[in-house]
């Protein structure tokens, strides 16, 4: 059986089709039916991508539920461990907008294994850290890693997935971003009691050799390389632009709780935004010349702007649930963290799960029928827990939390699929960066978001003589209630988005 990536026996049969997008007549009545089923090289090279991808975002949430440990063994605070993820998300935020040219620059195969090598490394390096330094530079290493791959996952599948066959396993790319990080607290805390923390790494590392070796035999470029040369001032502006976004949103998060002596959060905020605007004129102006570090002309496609902003929208909301939402069951309800980790878990599994069923739905009824439901259940799933107070049943949370859930579930595949279906397949790692780099600063927002609303408002009910667990959930559903409100709001844009012409074609038009 062949290596390659490309089995030009299968899905390379679909109708040829001219630059305008139409399927030619003649040379489409000639052509051989198109299949329904990618080659054995294809499929074997995106299932290798979607396991490797799984693998590296799932570590992105270990560290919540590993770190008392970790605290113990290192002799750290929790203020100082908490940069076990801090670095992790700072580091990933920094190099994302950087992918777009190394997977053009690279190639697929070379992109690939860069990804699977640093996170491997990484993960070793953490693994045997001796000390909390070791540790986090292992973290920083794997994040490297992770950044590259996701934006790599969904080039690939732009690139060697006919457009009839994009909803169904961009489904899967959704199964990856969604169920991997809720599922990953829940495997650490598995993992932990027989193993510690160093077993959190010590059972990734042998998947990831796995994951190495296998990129080597399977995987091949799907595209030409592009003698591109890297800019370092972009790539300068990147570092304090993103860096400082996501280190200033992390620090308003904290508010009064954070440490004594760190940086006002909203000085790398400032920092961050004034650089932004440094590294979109620096990108505009190298646009002219081809040579940008992130293409921003991706923005020109109306569907791929509106389906930005409404997946930035969404995942500020997921993040600030899953953030708040296990705070709320331990500390004002009482729930254990075990209970409080059950009780999210069907949606998690159920968002993950669904996601292959709503892209095979996106194949056959396009984006609209799929977003505006799905905007509404994740709207409605929010504002139900916007009404938590420390008396509030544990099914009626689990049925908000399931509804919450299943409406990203709708969300996340349609997204993908339409802002990268309208794109030309030059600009796909650019539109990838793009969106993975969005999520990351959203997320970041999300918590940032939630945490500062929930913290003030519990704050000043604690102190006007409310209970701790009134003013919690009080603050909660506050946090919740904002966040409900912005939600809708999708709901109207949803109904912006086109199919793209590419999926119209197999279909008979919209």
């Amino acid at each position: 059986m062949s290596t390659d990536i490309l089995d030009t026996s299968d899905h390379l049969s679909d109708p040829p089709v001219t630059p305008s997008g139409s399927v030619d007549g003649a040379e489409a009545r000639d052509a051989p039916p198109r299949s329904d089923k990618l080659g054995p090289g294809a499929f074997r090279a995106i299932a290798l991508l979607l396991a490797s991808g799984f693998t590296v975002i799932l570590n992105e949430t270990t560290m919540s539920v590993a770190l008392p440990p970790i605290m113990d063994e290192l002799g750290i605070t929790a203020t100082t461990g908490q940069w076990l993820t801090t670095a992790f998300l700072l580091t990933m935020a920094v190099v994302i907008p950087a992918t777009g040219f190394l997977i053009n620059r690279l190639g697929t195969r070379g992109a690939y294994l860069l990804a699977m090598s640093l996170f491997t490394a990484g993960t070793a390096l953490a693994m045997i850290a001796p000390g909390f330094g070791t540790l986090v530079t292992g973290r920083v290493v794997q994040a490297t890693g992770t950044a590259i791959m996701m934006p790599l996952l969904m080039t690939t599948v732009m690139t060697i997935v006919p457009a009839h066959m994009r909803g169904r396993v961009m489904g899967n790319v959704g199964l990856v971003i969604a169920a991997a990080p809720a599922l990953g607290p829940t495997l650490s805390g598995a993992i932990l009691e027989p193993l510690g923390w160093r077993g959190v790494f010590g059972v990734v590392l042998p998947i990831s050799v796995l994951a190495l070796v296998a990129g080597l035999l399977w995987i091949r470029d799907v595209s030409a390389k592009e003698v591109q040369h890297l800019d370092p001032l972009s790539l300068l502006l990147t570092l304090v632009a993103f860096g400082g976004l996501v280190w200033g949103l992390s620090g308003l998060g904290e508010g009064a709780h954070a440490a004594a002596g760190t940086i006002n959060p909203w000085i790398p905020l400032g920092t961050g935004i004034a650089f932004l605007g440094l590294f979109i004129w620096r990108q505009l102006v190298r646009q002219r010349t081809d040579s940008a570090l992130l293409d921003l002309r991706t923005f020109h496609e109306s569907n791929f702007r509106v389906a930005i902003g409404i997946m930035a929208v969404s995942m500020l909301a997921m993040l600030g649930t899953l953030i708040v939402l296990p705070l709320v069951l331990q500390h004002a309800m009482g729930l254990s963290p075990l209970q409080s980790g059950l009780v999210v878990l069907p949606g998690g599994l159920a968002m993950g799960l669904l996601g292959p069923v709503v892209g095979r739905w996106y194949d056959r009824i396009g984006p609209r029928p799929l977003l505006v439901p799905g905007a509404t259940l994740v709207t409605l799933g929010i504002g139900m827990l916007a009404f938590l107070h420390p008396g509030t049943s544990v099914f009626y949370v689990l049925g908000a939390h399931i509804l919450f859930s299943l409406g990203l579930s709708a969300v996340f595949t349609p997204l993908f699929s339409s802002a990268l279906g309208v794109l030309k397949p030059h600009q796909y790692s650019h539109g990838s960066a793009t969106i993975t780099t969005v999520q990351q600063v959203a997320g970041a927002a999300g918590t940032a978001l939630f945490i500062a609303i929930m913290t003030l408002r519990s704050d000043t009910l604690v102190a006007t003589g409310s209970s701790e667990a009134d003013a919690l959930t009080s603050g909660a559903g506050l946090a919740f209630g904002i966040g409900a409100g912005v939600m809708a709001v999708t709901i109207a844009l949803a109904t912006l988005i086109k199919r793209p012409e590419t999926d119209g074609e197999f279909h008979g038009g919209h």
